[in-house]
């Protein structure tokens, strides 16, 4: 193999340069989802009772064969920025919150052992977020405000 500069094969190649952090948070959640679903019976493991680590430990939380492990295995999500299959590594490159990297991932809510297909349609909510039923919620807490006032008064 022949090792040339960039400046060079620019003559000859259209070239794009690679830069660090190219995805959207919508494109890495999609990206994840796609991976789990190409084994969507495969087992995967949970973090065990998330809650219950200290917390100044849970970014450090990692469990072989995690759905966090089939994002890590993926060149496309490591080159993206995912540094590792840990907790925090998670929670920062696919910006969850606790709560979200709490419902996805941990043993307390998906048992020790989970489908990584149903752990696809989950990833697929959190890039996918369904605003319907808080417009609902707050278009009913609007029509009840004045109900109240009326009882009240």
């Amino acid at each position: 193999m022949e090792h040339k500069p960039v400046e060079t094969l620019r003559g000859v190649a259209e070239v794009h340069e690679f830069k660090q952090g190219f995805l959207s948070r919508h494109e890495r959640l999609e990206r994840w989802a796609e991976l789990l679903e190409r084994q969507p019976k495969r087992r995967l493991r949970s973090l065990g009772e998330i809650e219950f680590t200290p917390e100044e430990k849970r970014p450090e939380l990692r469990s072989d064969e995690s759905p966090i492990t089939v994002a890590f295995e993926d060149p496309i999500l490591r080159a993206d920025g995912l540094k590792g299959d840990r907790l925090g590594d998670a929670m920062e490159y696919f910006d969850l919150s606790e709560r979200s990297a709490h419902r996805l991932l941990c043993s307390c809510m998906n048992g020790w052992s989970m489908e990584a297909g149903v752990t696809a349609r989950k990833v697929r909510r959190l890039a996918n977020p369904d605003h319907r039923l808080a417009l609902f919620t707050s278009a009913g807490l609007l029509a009840a405000v004045p109900t109240v006032l009326y009882l009240f008064s």
